[in-house]
């Protein structure tokens, strides 16, 4: 009798997956939600993110990120939206960082700060992540240029991401949200 309880959570679970998955297929996409500044201003779609207007028959306002299996800034901020982090993206010029061959995106999450490396590809990546020590995210014998906290480094796909937080579980979520895989074509 304690069985039932569980396999009727487990079935409505399948049941919503199921339909949630059919909506997508059908064209009705669900909307990334907008980056909000401090000033409480929505910003415009992120990098990387194509207009629904480029789908035949969708709405021309919705964001929609594009569906190639590999990261996109839109799919990131989706995908952190999504484990409950509150982001508000850092304006202006990103720092370069020793080591990396491409500009990261910055976020603040809360009192934490994340650095995003979209490459174009996984074998790009692979090669600066070979002339970097992950556990400084930085070149082997370089001085610290992180400012604050220790980093954590966070590699999935094409993308490469370095997490400045004092807050060991944040840290964890926000490794389980990215390593768990590009989002699928």
């Amino acid at each position: 009798m304690t069985q039932f309880p569980c396999m009727l959570l487990l079935i409505c679970g399948a049941a919503t997956a199921c339909t949630r998955a059919a909506s997508e297929d059908a064209g009705i996409a669900s909307s990334t939600p907008p980056t909000v500044t401090a000033e409480g201003v929505a910003s415009a779609p992120a990098a990387g993110s194509v207009t629904a207007a480029a789908k035949p028959g969708a709405s021309p306002a919705a964001p929609v990120c594009p569906r190639t299996g590999r990261w996109a800034l839109c799919s990131v901020e989706r995908r952190l939206v999504q484990s409950g982090f509150v982001i508000r993206r850092v304006e202006g010029a990103p720092p370069r960082r020793a080591g990396f061959s491409v500009l990261p995106a910055v976020y603040t999450l809360g009192r934490s700060r994340l650095e995003v490396f979209i490459y174009p590809s996984e074998a790009t990546l692979a090669a600066d992540v070979a002339k970097i020590d992950t556990v400084s995210a930085a070149p082997p014998g370089a001085k610290n240029p992180w400012p604050f906290f220790s980093p954590t480094f966070v590699r999935s796909a094409n993308l490469a991401a370095v997490f400045l937080t004092d807050n060991p579980t944040q840290a964890e979520r926000l490794t389980l949200a990215i390593t768990a895989g590009a989002p699928q074509p």
